[in-house]
């Protein structure tokens, strides 16, 4: 994933400081989108567009933590750097409590802030990419018929071809029939990886 993949959404309600933010976030090579509030940031959010959200603590209306607990509440899993010119302990420690990336206080130090960012993008596309990963391996679950679950099951759980034919009243040759694409439509070259496929389905307690 790079920046081009991302947005990175200023919300502030000083339109001073949402311009000097769009034009060094720019400079960082950063797609901006940038709001005036939290309100209007949620009205056009894509729950599933992928970024980073940097907002004020401090806003008319919905406040920078208020928007972290929102976007919590909606499951978007987009990361927030809360800004603020007015920082103290408590405040900051409100802030990460609610879910927020990081706590940088104004004047913002770039460097600080695309750290900050960037942090946060790493963390968003790695779920991204465990999430399409769960979702590739379960497509591929869905794929086995029936009975193919039923040995899938037994064979992460130990079984042997001969304990699964006593257990299904069919040979065990049979089970190898089965066990044959299982694996082929699991895309598991081994027993072992076919747990931790069944692990990561929660079909398996590790």
């Amino acid at each position: 994933m790079t920046k081009d993949a991302a947005t990175v959404f200023v919300v502030d309600d000083e339109t001073s400081v949402r311009q000097a933010l769009t034009e060094l976030l720019s400079v960082f090579g950063y797609n901006v989108e940038a709001y005036p509030s939290a309100q209007g940031l949620l009205q056009s959010l894509d729950p599933h567009q992928v970024g980073c959200i940097v907002a004020d603590v401090r806003m008319p209306g919905m406040d920078g933590i208020e928007l972290v607990r929102e976007l919590s509440r909606r499951d978007i899993a987009n990361p927030v750097v809360v800004i603020s010119g007015h920082a103290d302990i408590a405040m900051a420690v409100a802030a990460i409590k609610a879910g927020a990336e990081d706590f940088i206080e104004k004047p913002i130090d770039d460097n600080k802030l695309v750290a900050a960012i960037n942090r946060g993008l790493a963390h968003r596309f790695e779920q991204q990419q465990r999430q399409e990963t769960i979702q590739d391996l379960r497509a591929r679950f869905d794929r086995l018929t029936p009975r193919e679950v039923q040995v899938f099951d037994l064979v992460v759980d130990g079984h042997t071809s001969a304990s699964i034919g006593n257990l299904l009243k069919i040979s065990p040759r049979t089970v190898e029939s089965y066990r044959v694409p299982i694996m082929e439509k699991m895309g598991a070259a081994s027993i072992a990886g076919l747990v931790r496929s069944a692990v990561r389905l929660g079909r398996l307690k590790p």
